[in-house]
């Protein structure tokens, strides 16, 4: 397997999460990030490198500097590659665990119900195709 400096795992079949990827995508500063869905070969293996077990993985991955980031750790880290504001984010990363990750939580739970979800995963336009890894 390849290895990414920067890679985001993240749900291959739920609308929001691809809406999600999209804004990161059309925010960040530089284009560095590669992406892979949770449900792929690399997303898989990836999961099992770094020890997460997938049943208890909802929506996202961030693996950056040797370390892999879930729920809103991962959500805080990604908002300080992008443009504009949306680094000032990083600073709720004060707040505790347990109440930034009781939220994500929660809007894991019921990104289904709120965005649906789709029968396969996304496929970028071949502009975006390079970006995204076992496609």
């Amino acid at each position: 397997m390849q290895e990414y400096p920067e890679i985001v795992l993240f749900d291959g079949v739920c609308n929001f999460c691809d809406a999600s990827v999209q804004f990161v995508i059309a925010h960040e500063r530089e284009p560095l990030l590669k992406f892979a869905s949770l449900q792929s070969e690399t997303g898989k293996s990836l999961l099992k490198k770094y020890g997460l077990d997938k049943q208890n993985i909802d929506s996202v991955v961030l693996i950056t500097g040797g370390k892999a980031y879930t729920k809103s750790a991962a959500v805080l880290r990604l908002t300080k590659r992008m443009k504009g504001l949306y680094p000032l984010f990083f600073g709720f990363i004060i707040v505790p665990p347990f109440i930034r990750n009781a939220v994500y939580e929660w809007i894991a739970r019921n990104r289904y119900k709120w965005y649906g979800k789709k029968e396969s995963c996304m496929i970028p336009d071949p502009e975006l195709r390079a970006r995204f890894v076992d496609l």
